[in-house]
């Protein structure tokens, strides 16, 4: 599950750095503004289950909550068959 929280981590910051150069280049409104909380968000879920207790009753959800996110990721070439739900 490490791997997968770096992963998800990872797409965060590589989206937010694609975010600011497509903003860069044509303006903030060629993005919808919608994706950048959204990536604060995942990435939240992320840190929050880094720091969870694995007898939380919310562990076993939220990770399978972090497998599905992770999905939109699948075509990516560190993406991972395991990760899935």
């Amino acid at each position: 599950m490490d791997d997968l929280l770096k992963f998800i981590h990872a797409r965060y910051e590589a989206d937010n750095h694609a975010y600011a150069e497509v903003a860069h280049r044509f303006g903030g409104e060629a993005i919808l503004d919608s994706h950048l909380p959204m990536l604060d968000l995942i990435d939240m879920l992320a840190r929050d289950r880094e720091a969870m207790d694995p007898t939380d009753p919310r562990f076993v959800g939220l990770t399978y909550t972090l497998r599905m996110l992770a999905q939109s990721y699948a075509e990516h070439p560190d993406y991972r068959e395991e990760w899935r739900p």
